[in-house]
C-alpha cells in the first residue's frame, strides 16, 4: 500500500469484552400438569393477554406502516443522540512530569517527530545527523522489538502507555496518529520548534534552517515581507499551491477535486508581514503529496514520480479565508501553533492529517497568525507501490464541505482552548469526524495544560472584510514558471521523438547532480566543448585545471590533490543530490548510468584494490604514503575508523585506485569533507585518498558496482585510444581528447548512445 505516512485504517484503541454474570438457579418443584395450572392460573391470563396485545400491535403497525418508513424512524431514532461538549476544566489539571523515562532530565528546543513501522531508513538517519534538531521516533504495533537508533528517543507501546497522557487512551495501537504522544512529549522537553516528519522524506541540503523561518521573534523576522495569495476571486476558499512552484497540473492530496480544473496562476499577490507564520509547510520533491487520483492516473506502468517543483519561487502566504492542505511529514509547527498538533482519530489515516491541517488554519486566524508554503524542502522517492483510493474516501466526499463550513464557522469563546474544543464539537456535530474526536481533543487541550503548555492570546477576527479590494499599489506580480508536466498517462510519441524524450530522461535523472571535472589538457581547448558536452545532462559542470581561467570559469586545482580541492565545491553547491568526479582522460556514457544507485558510493575501479609494498624505485613513496594513510586512519571518529579496519588493507599494503571516475551522493559529503579536514597538509595521493576515504565512509559491499563494467586499460598507444571507446559501457579510459577535432571524432562516437549530440559537430 502505498501511504504518505503510515496511514493504514485506525482501529479502538482498547478492545470491549463483555461481562458475563453467573445465572443462579433454585431447585425446581416436582408438580403434575393440573396442579401447575392451577397454582398459576392468574399468570396464565396475564400472558395471554399480554401476547394477543403484543401480536394485534405488530399486525397494525407491519400492516399499515411502509417497511421503509420504520427504517426510516429507527434510523433517525438512532441519530437523536448529538455529541456532548465536554467540560474543560483547565485549573484543576495537575502538571504531568517525566519521572518514568531515561530522559527525564534531556531538553531540546527543535523536535523531529516521526512514526516508525519498520527499521530506521536511510532517510531517517539523514534527519538523525540534522544538527540542533533532537528526533523522536514513535513506535507502533508494527514496530519491530528491537527497533534502535542511535542519536534518536523512541518510545514503544509499552513505554508510551507509561508517559501519562490522557491521549494515550484514544489512540490505535497501529498508526502514524500515534505521533500526538510524541508532540506532548517533546513540549514537555522545552520544545520551540517541532517539524512534523516521516521517515521517508530527505531534508535537501541537510538543514532545516535554509528551508525554515526558525526565528520569528526578532526585528528582522518582523519586517520581512512575505508574499500572499489575494481573495479578490469571488467565493474562493482552497487554493492549490503547486501551481505558485510550477507545477499546474499537479495537485496535493486533500485538495477537493472539484477545484483541480483551476491551473492558472494568481493575477497578483499581496504582502503580509512576517514573524506570525507559526504553520510552515514545505514542498515535496519527487513524489510530492498526492492522492490516489493522481497517483492512479497520472501515470504509465512502473515508471516513479520524480516530479520537482521552483526551488526560487518566493515562499507564500495564506490569508484569512484562504485554505491549503497540510501533511505529516513536511510541517513545522512553532510554540504559538503546538496545540494544532493534534491528530484526529475517528477518520480514515490518509484523511487524519489533512483534516487537521484545516482544522488549525481555521483556529489560526484566531490568534492573528496564518501558515505559510515553502519552495522545496524535501525529496522523497517513489516506492511505486498501489494508493489506497478507500482510504480517502473522508477527503474526496467531505473535504470540500468542510472547507466551505470553516470558512463559515464563529465562535464567541473567549479563550483559544475553548474555541478549540467547541470547533471539534461543532465539526462532530456536522459529521467530519466523531464524538471520539471531540473526548480526544478534551484530553489532548489538558494535557498540553498539565506539560505547561501556555495557550496563545486571542485576537480580533474580522472575516467579514477578507473581500475588502485592494489598492493598485498593494497589488504584486509574481508569475510562476511552467515546470515539464509530468505523466498524463499516455504515450508522447506523437509530439515527442524518441530522441528528445531520452535526454528528458537523462536530465531528469541527473539534473540535480554537480559533475566535477579535471583537466589536465589544454583547457582553453576543450572546456567549452566539456560544458556542451556534459552540461546538457547535470545541474552544471565545474572545472578544475592547473591553471585558472577567469573567463572560462576554470578554476585551480592540483591533480595529485584534487580531493582537497572538492569541499569548497560541496559548500557551494548544498541542496545537490550528489557530486560526480571525472577527469578528463575518462569518457562517461550518461545513457548507461540510469541503473546506479545515486544514493550509494561509486568508484572506477573495485574497492578495496589492495598492493603490497613492493621493493623498488617506488617503494619508499609507498611507505611514506602509507605511514600517512595510518596518521589519519588514527584519527577518524569511531564510525569512519571501524568502516576501514574492517574492510581495509593490512599494515603491510596499501589501497590504491585510479580514482579516475567517483560518485558521492548528498548523504556521504559532510564525511567526506570531514576526512579532508582529518587528512589536513598531509600529501596523500589522490589514488590513495579516494579509496581510503571509500572505504571509511561505506562498506564496500554496498557500494553501485555499475562502474566495474567500464572499460579500463593501461599502457595503450595513444594512436588507439578512439579505438578503445565503446557505447555499451558506462565509462571509458583512457581516451585523451587535446583538441577542436579529438572532441569532434569523440562526439561522432559517443553519437551510437546519444544521437542527438550530432547537433553539436
Amino acid at each position: 500500500m502505498m501511504v504518505n505516512q503510515d496511514h493504514s485504517s485506525p482501529k479502538p484503541s482498547k478492545p470491549h469484552f463483555l461481562k458475563h454474570k453467573a445465572a443462579h438457579y433454585s431447585e425446581t418443584k416436582n408438580l403434575d400438569f393440573s396442579t401447575w395450572v392451577s397454582e398459576n392460573s392468574v399468570k396464565l391470563t396475564v400472558i395471554s393477554l399480554l401476547t394477543l396485545s403484543v401480536a394485534a400491535l405488530f399486525y397494525f403497525r407491519t400492516s399499515s406502516v411502509p417497511s421503509s418508513l420504520l427504517c426510516f424512524q429507527n434510523s433517525h431514532q438512532s441519530q437523536i443522540k448529538k455529541p456532548e461538549l465536554p467540560k474543560l476544566d483547565l485549573d484543576s489539571v495537575k502538571p504531568i512530569l517525566d519521572k518514568s523515562s531515561p530522559f527525564s532530565s534531556f531538553r531540546s528546543e527543535q523536535w523531529i517527530v516521526v512514526s516508525v513501522s519498520n527499521y530506521p531508513s536511510s532517510s531517517l538517519q539523514s534527519l538523525v545527523r540534522l544538527k540542533g534538531w533532537q528526533v523522536l521516533a514513535i513506535g507502533n504495533s508494527r514496530t519491530p522489538k528491537d527497533w534502535s537508533l542511535k542519536g534518536a528517543i523512541f518510545f514503544s507501546l509499552e513505554q508510551q502507555a507509561s508517559l501519562g497522557f490522557r491521549v494515550v487512551d484514544f489512540l490505535p495501537y497501529d498508526s502514524y496518529v500515534r505521533k500526538s504522544v510524541g508532540y506532548l512529549f517533546a513540549i514537555q522537553h522545552g520544545a520551540k520548534r517541532i517539524f512534523d516528519a516521516d521517515d521517508r522524506g530527505e531534508v535537501i541540503g541537510g538543514d532545516l534552517g535554509k528551508h525554515f523561518d526558525l526565528e520569528l521573534d526578532g526585528a528582522t523576522a518582523k519586517k520581512q515581507r512575505i508574499l500572499q495569495y489575494s481573495l479578490e476571486i469571488e467565493n474562493k476558499t482552497v487554493v492549490n499551491p503547486y501551481i505558485h512552484f510550477g507545477q499546474r497540473s499537479v495537485w496535493p492530496r486533500g485538495l477537493p477535486l472539484e477545484s483541480v480544473g483551476f491551473v492558472n496562476h494568481e493575477e497578483f499577490y499581496t504582502e503580509v508581514s512576517g514573524g506570525r507564520q507559526y504553520i510552515q509547510h514545505g514542498i515535496s520533491n519527487g513524489l510530492p503529496d498526492v492522492d490516489s487520483v493522481f497517483y492512479s492516473t497520472r501515470k504509465t506502468g512502473s515508471e516513479a514520480f520524480d516530479i520537482i517543483f521552483d526551488e526560487h519561487a518566493p515562499k507564500v502566504a495564506l490569508p484569512q479565508g484562504l485554505m491549503v492542505p497540510i501533511n505529516s511529514f513536511n510541517t513545522l509547527f512553532h510554540y504559538n501553533a503546538f496545540w494544532s498538533l493534534m491528530l484526529p482519530v475517528s477518520v480514515s489515516t490518509m484523511a487524519s492529517d489533512v483534516l487537521r491541517g484545516y482544522w488549525a488554519q481555521r483556529l489560526l486566524w484566531e490568534i492573528g497568525s496564518f501558515v505559510v508554503m515553502y519552495p522545496p524542502t524535501l525529496h522523497r522517492d517513489d516506492n511505486i507501490e498501489a494508493y489506497p483510493f478507500s482510504d480517502e474516501k473522508d477527503l474526496h466526499v467531505n473535504v470540500g464541505r468542510l472547507i466551505r463550513f470553516l470558512v463559515s464557522w464563529k465562535s464567541e469563546k473567549q479563550r483559544l482552548f475553548e474555541k478549540i474544543l467547541e470547533l471539534s464539537h461543532s465539526m462532530a456535530l456536522e459529521g467530519f469526524w466523531s464524538e471520539n474526536d471531540v473526548k480526544l481533543t478534551a484530553a489532548w487541550l489538558q494535557d498540553l495544560a498539565a506539560v505547561g503548555y501556555q495557550q496563545p492570546r486571542l485576537m480580533a477576527v474580522q472575516l467579514d472584510l477578507q473581500k475588502a479590494a485592494v489598492k493598485h499599489g498593494d497589488k504584486k506580480e509574481f508569475v510562476p514558471r511552467k515546470l515539464p508536466s509530468v505523466h498524463l498517462g499516455a504515450e508522447e510519441s506523437g509530439t515527442v521523438n524518441y530522441e528528445i524524450g531520452n535526454l528528458i530522461r537523462w536530465r531528469k535523472n541527473f539534473g540535480n547532480v554537480v559533475l566535477i571535472m579535471f583537466v589536465t589538457g589544454p583547457v582553453q581547448q576543450t572546456a567549452l566543448e566539456w560544458r556542451l558536452l556534459y552540461g546538457r545532462i547535470f545541474k552544471t559542470v565545474v572545472i578544475l585545471s592547473t591553471q585558472a581561467d577567469a573567463d572560462l570559469a576554470v578554476e585551480r586545482g592540483q591533480l595529485d590533490q584534487a580531493y582537497k580541492y572538492l569541499p569548497r565545491i560541496f559548500e557551494r553547491f548544498n541542496s545537490t543530490e550528489g557530486f560526480l568526479f571525472l577527469q578528463d582522460n575518462t569518457i562517461l556514457n550518461y545513457w548507461n548510468l540510469l541503473q546506479a544507485d545515486k544514493s550509494k558510493l561509486w568508484i572506477a575501479n573495485k574497492v578495496p584494490t589492495s598492493r603490497n609494498m613492493i621493493n623498488g624505485k617506488d617503494s619508499s613513496w609507498f611507505v611514506k604514503q602509507a605511514d600517512m594513510v595510518k596518521k589519519v586512519v588514527s584519527t577518524m571518529p569511531v564510525h569512519l575508523q571501524v568502516n576501514y579496519k574492517e574492510n581495509g588493507p593490512t599494515d603491510q599494503s596499501i589501497a590504491l585506485c585510479g580514482s579516475e571516475v567517483f560518485y558521492v551522493p548528498q548523504r556521504f559529503i559532510q564525511d567526506f569533507i570531514d576526512l579532508v579536514d582529518l587528512v589536513g597538509d598531509l600529501d596523500i595521493h589522490h589514488k590513495i585518498a579516494v579509496p581510503m576515504f571509500f572505504m571509511s565512509m561505506d562498506l564496500p559491499q554496498n557500494f553501485d558496482t555499475l562502474l566495474n563494467k567500464m572499460v579500463y586499460k593501461t599502457g595503450e598507444p595513444s594512436t588507439n585510444l578512439l579505438k578503445l571507446y565503446s557505447a555499451q559501457v558506462p565509462a571509458v579510459h583512457p581516451l585523451v581528447v587535446s583538441s577542436e577535432s579529438d572532441f569532434i571524432k569523440l562526439i561522432r562516437l559517443m553519437a551510437a548512445g546519444d544521437p542527438l549530440l550530432m547537433e553539436l559537430v
